[in-house]
Order: C-alpha cells, then sequence, then structure tokens
C-alpha cells in the first residue's frame, strides 16, 4: 500500500512538472511577423508637404488667344420687310423682303460686296379685286460696306451701293395705273446702316438692319412731283469664312 501511495505521488509530480513548459511556450508566442518601423525614420514634416501637395487642385490652363484677323469671304443674308414711301406706296402695301450679299473684306474696315434681293407684293391699296395683281420685285447691285468694330463682340457698319430693281408682273399691269417704268430694270442708289453682334464662333454673326433708296423706276409717270423712295428693315445673319 505504501508503495502504491508513493507511486500515484510520483505520477502527479511528473504530470505537473510536464504542463509548465506547454504553458510558458504558450505565454510566449512571438506576435505576427512584419516591418519594425523605427521611431527616427519618421518624418513629419515631409508627411504634411506630401498631403498639402495631394490637395491642391491643379490650375487650368489659360484660353488661348483669339485667332489674328485675315481678309476673306463673307455671306450675309437678311430677312424683313420692303416698303414703298413714293406714290408707289399708295398702290402697293409693304412686301416680305429677302436681301444676301457676297462680299471680301479687304480690310478689317472696309468690305467690297455684290447684292441680290427679292419681295413680294400687290396692288390692292389701288385696285380692288379681282383687278388686283400680285407680283415679285427684285434687284440686284454691288458696293461697299464700312464698320467700325468697338470691341471684338460688337460692331457698327454704314454702306452704299447702286443697282437695279424691277416688278416681274405682265405687260402693262402696271402701266394702266401709271407706273410703266417699274416694269423694266431701273437704277437705284442705296445706302443702309447695321449693328452686327459677333459670336464666339468667328465665322457666325447676327445683327439687324435697316436701308433707304432712291428708287428711279418706280417712279409715278406724268407731271406730278413723286420722290419713288423705298425703305427695308430686317434681321441678319452673317457667315465669314
Amino acid at each position: 500500500m505504501r508503495w502504491l501511495a508513493q507511486t500515484g505521488v510520483a505520477l502527479t509530480l511528473a504530470i505537473a512538472l510536464s504542463a509548465v513548459p506547454r504553458e510558458a511556450r504558450a505565454d510566449d508566442a512571438p506576435p505576427a511577423s512584419g516591418p519594425v518601423i523605427a521611431p527616427t525614420s519618421i518624418d513629419l514634416e515631409k508627411d504634411k508637404e506630401s498631403g498639402a501637395l495631394a490637395t491642391t487642385p491643379e490650375v487650368p490652363p489659360e484660353a488661348p488667344p483669339p485667332p489674328p484677323y485675315k481678309a476673306t469671304v463673307v455671306i450675309d443674308s437678311s430677312l424683313g420687310a420692303l416698303a414703298f414711301l413714293g406714290k408707289f406706296g399708295k398702290t402697293a402695301p409693304p412686301a416680305p423682303w429677302i436681301h444676301t450679299q457676297v462680299g471680301y473684306e479687304i480690310f478689317k474696315w472696309l468690305m467690297a460686296f455684290g447684292e441680290g434681293e427679292l419681295a413680294f407684293t400687290d396692288t390692292s391699296r389701288s385696285q380692288d379685286p379681282p383687278k388686283t395683281r400680285a407680283f415679285p420685285i427684285f434687284g440686284f447691285g454691288g458696293g461697299a460696306r464700312f464698320t467700325a468694330r468697338f470691341t471684338d463682340r460688337f460692331g457698327v457698319y454704314l454702306q452704299g451701293s447702286v443697282g437695279a430693281m424691277k416688278a416681274d408682273i405682265r405687260t402693262n399691269a402696271l402701266g394702266i395705273i401709271g407706273f410703266k417704268d417699274a416694269e423694266s430694270l431701273g437704277i437705284y442708289f442705296a445706302g443702309r446702316l447695321g449693328v452686327e453682334w459677333y459670336q464666339l464662333d468667328r465665322h457666325f454673326g447676327l445683327g439687324i438692319t435697316s436701308g433707304i433708296r432712291d428708287a428711279t423706276g418706280f417712279k409715278v409717270r406724268g407731271g406730278s412731283s413723286d420722290t419713288p423712295l423705298a425703305f427695308d428693315a430686317g434681321a441678319s445673319i452673317r457667315y465669314a469664312f
């Protein structure tokens, strides 16, 4: 019995001693592997500069300057109304009117051009139906335009032209009411004033225009005095190549 008691004590001590190294190994397990940064290698000033550079927005590039002016071909078209102020105005009402001119800008302030126009009216002011006659009026000519550009976006022009115009109507339809000459081409002398608003796209421009002319062929025949003036006004669009 004593031998059994001694043997039990010896086994108990052996088990207790064998458990101690395993607990020590579990407690002393090394930390996870990874780079170790020494405190002396950290540069706080450099980190601040890097952060400032990362948040600074980039300065957008400056817009390129507008291209220099160059002589070019210009197309100018207007849509509006044509009205006669003399005695022909008591025969024909104001007419829808379209005017187109093609020119070449020799200088920034000077353009030579050719022009053409078309209008539609009738004799309703002097003839009752069914005698009323509807007819077109067409003309063509040429001249010069002088332009003052106060800014890159705004300009005013004055132009003068000489040409010919007529009413396209059957023979003597206007002659019976005193305007036989209007059935043939007659010379006109015209002046025009306009304002232009140039767009960001240098090719385009918008404007308003008005003109007055001495339409010699639309003077009434006979001994009575008459000043065959015609006035037009409209909105215009310009395209420069």
